[in-house]
């Protein structure tokens, strides 16, 4: 039996908590916790579409009753086709975060397996994800490759 199961909406604080274990890691990230009040009602009802297009998978914490071990979320985006993707569907990972006292037993791999494997059963021909330097040897291992991207961003 595997250790990874999908999250559900009983799980959407700790998913939360997680989040912010890896927002607080990133440089410049903010360590404020009030929007999770905010975001709470949408991650509920993200996570109670099993059909939509999030998903989170996640490892109980093996100490702690209620709480995750760890954490890995992504959604599949529509964009128009191209050659190494006709469909245009693309997996996007935007959150893999492990709590600080159950690294390196192998959670975020088994997280990231389970979610590669719904991206690959929803036709996604691509996946893209931002590593940080800690992440990268993950990715590595899961055949990811850098990309050089030009990528800009607003914030709206």
């Amino acid at each position: 039996m595997s250790l990874v199961r999908r999250a559900t909406t009983e799980d959407a604080e700790e998913v939360l908590r997680l989040r912010q274990v890896m927002i607080d890691a990133l440089p410049g990230g903010d360590v404020s916790t009030a929007w999770h009040t905010e975001a709470l009602p949408s991650l509920c009802e993200r996570l109670g579409d099993a059909d939509g297009d999030f998903a989170a998978f996640v490892v109980d914490h093996p100490e702690r009753p209620g709480a995750l071990a760890a954490l890995v979320a992504g959604t599949v985006d529509y964009r128009i086709g191209k050659a190494s993707s006709p469909h245009g569907l693309s997996g996007y990972v935007f959150s893999v975060a492990t709590d600080p006292d159950a690294r390196r037993r192998g959670y975020a791999h088994a997280c990231m397996d389970e979610l590669l494997a719904w991206f690959r059963e929803r036709g996604a021909g691509q996946v893209m994800l931002t590593a940080s330097p800690q992440a990268e040897p993950l990715y590595a291992a899961l055949g990811f490759v850098h990309k050089p991207d030009p990528t800009m961003m607003l914030t709206l």
